[in-house]
Parts: C-alpha cells; structure tokens; sequence
C-alpha cells in the first residue's frame, strides 16, 4: 500500500512541476516570454476601461518586476514615458487573446505623478511587436479618457478635454494591429475644431541613419517620408509614411519594411498585408508609387505617390560651433 502511495506522490510531483505556473513578480531569470503571456489573465471581450483604472490600487499578485519586464522587453518603452532615471511600478491587468494569433497585454505603469495605461502586442509566436499607451495622466494633464476593444480586436482610444467655454471636446483614434507596420490608424472621430492641427509622430526617428539613403523626405510639414535602417541589413529599410490631400479630407499613413530589388529601386511587400508599395530613390529626392491594396492604410479617394525632396539632417545644437 505504501509503495502505491508514494507512487501517487511521486507522479503529482512530476505533473506539478511541468506545469510550472509563473507570476508576473516572478525573479526567475528563466522566465521565458511565453511563460509572462500566459501569467496575465484573460480579459472579456469586448473590454472597455476608463482613466479611473490608473487610481485604482492593483493586488500585489499583479506586480510585474521591474528587471523581469526590461529584460523580456526593450527598457526603451518605459524610459521613453517615465525617463531614464526612473524605474515606475508595474502591474498586469490582463489579456486579449486572438486565437491562433496575437495576444494584447494591457499592463499599468506608474512613477512618481505619472500613470500610463499600456497595450503590448505578441506575435502568434510570442515575440514582442508594438505597444502603445492607451490611458494617460500626470499633475499636469486635463484630459479623461478611456479605451477599449471590440470584437474584432479594433482597438479605441478616447481623449475627453474641457475647453475654457465649457464645453467638453473629444477625440476618438481607432486602430487595427498590422504584423510589419504596429498600430496601424483607420478611424478618427472628433468634435475639436478642425483649425487645429495635430502633430505628426513619427515612429522610428530614433532608429539609425547610417544607410545612404536613411534620411527625412518632405513635400511640405505634412507630406513626409523617413528612411531609416537597423545597421545590419544594407538590402533592407525602415520607412514611415505620413500624407494629407484635398486640405486633410483624405489621409493615409504606413510604417514597415522594404526591400531593394534593383538599384535605386525598393519595394514594400509582406504576406500578412496586401498593400504594396515602390520607393525610388532619385538625385535628392524619393518617388513613391502604390502599387495596390493600401486601402487599409488610407482614406479611399487619395493613393500612396507623389515625389518628396530629401530635407537636410539637423544638427544638434552642441554640434553647431559659436562664432
């Protein structure tokens, strides 16, 4: 009876220990990426939250290490928010799962009067592909907002802002997660005045320039093409793309990765997008030519084209000598 016991025991072990349950505030240098996935708990969906999420105090089975997540994820996301001397608490909220495809983590940060609600996404094979922040708020911020997701894993975000007559002003951004080009914009909602203009972020100004042809091209403040590179690959680039026709009624923007295929000549082309786009690169300047199904990128009257001359690179002030 004894040797059946200690068989049962020995058998429960086993089970236990390959099925290993690991916690965000794990210290285990073998935590992998999957093992982190898999620790945040699942989310209803459609899922809907507002900035009251960053008040709110999180149980301390929600902690995520601050070493774990710079270690399984670039430390550019949080210092890029929060700074490079600080080192905010971080805390799991949960996941989205698309079925045999990507995984949303919504994670909350917070250092000193700082709290930002973010989404991460992982690929199908639980590597690292963007992340956004969602919900923002410091000692400084007037605005509200709120976030969420529907069905068909369309991600919304709400600013709300109280102007000085009262009346409260919002702006709705929808996106939808594009495997080689991130958070991808396909809707904006608002009832701000249209006489002012928002700001155009661009999402790999930080990335290298050591590519001849890494640079910033320009038709006009809003008409822009970057160019950037990774270092490694000389057959390959990085490129963001931000155009306005017919006076901002029709918009369209794209970030992702082309490939030269002749001299001077490069194409963008990926199996998890039908768009298709060609760069030729010229004597100071670039052409850009769409070459079908960039509907999803774009407002459905206007197209990837145009030429864009090649602006000089500013120099940092430090660089510039007194005279």
């Amino acid at each position: 009876m004894s040797k059946y016991l200690l068989l049962i025991v020995l058998s429960v072990l086993a089970i236990s220990c390959k099925s290993k349950k690991v916690s965000p505030g794990s210290d285990d240098d073998e935590v992998t990426v999957s093992e982190f996935i898999h620790s945040f708990k699942p989310l209803p969906i459609p899922y809907d939250v507002t900035d009251t999420i960053l008040r709110r105090k999180e149980p301390e089975t929600a902690v995520i290490r601050y070493n774990l997540f710079t270690r399984l994820l670039p430390d550019t996301l949080l210092t890029r928010y929060f700074g490079k001397e600080a080192r905010p608490h971080l805390y799991t909220i949960g996941q989205i799962k698309v079925p045999g495809a990507e995984s949303y983590l919504f994670v909350k940060g917070i250092a000193n009067n700082r709290r930002i609600l973010f989404v991460l996404v992982f690929d199908g094979k639980d590597h690292f592909s963007a992340a956004r922040p969602v919900i923002y708020s410091d000692k400084e911020a007037s605005l509200s907002g709120e976030a969420g997701m529907d069905a068909k894993y369309t991600l919304s975000v709400t600013q709300r802002r109280k102007g000085q007559d009262g009346q409260v002003y919002y702006t709705k951004n929808d996106y939808v997660f594009n495997a080689d080009g991130g958070f991808v914009l396909i809707l904006t909602e608002s009832n701000e005045s249209r006489t002012k203009i928002p700001p155009i972020y661009d999402p790999i100004d930080t990335l290298p320039r050591r590519h001849k042809f890494s640079g910033d091209y320009a038709q006009d403040k809003r008409n822009i093409i970057a160019i950037r590179d990774d270092g490694k690959d000389a057959g390959r680039f990085w490129f963001f793309v931000h155009f306005e026709k017919d006076n901002g009624d029709c918009k369209g923007e794209l970030k992702g990765q082309a490939k030269f295929v002749s001299r001077g000549v490069a194409r963008y082309r990926s199996y998890s997008d039908p768009c298709a786009i060609q760069f030729t690169f010229e004597n100071g300047g670039i052409s850009m030519k769409e070459e079908g199904g960039c509907g999803v990128h774009r407002d459905i009257k206007c197209f990837f084209e145009g030429y864009f001359d090649r602006r000089p690179e500013k120099k940092p002030k430090s660089a510039i000598k007194k005279t």
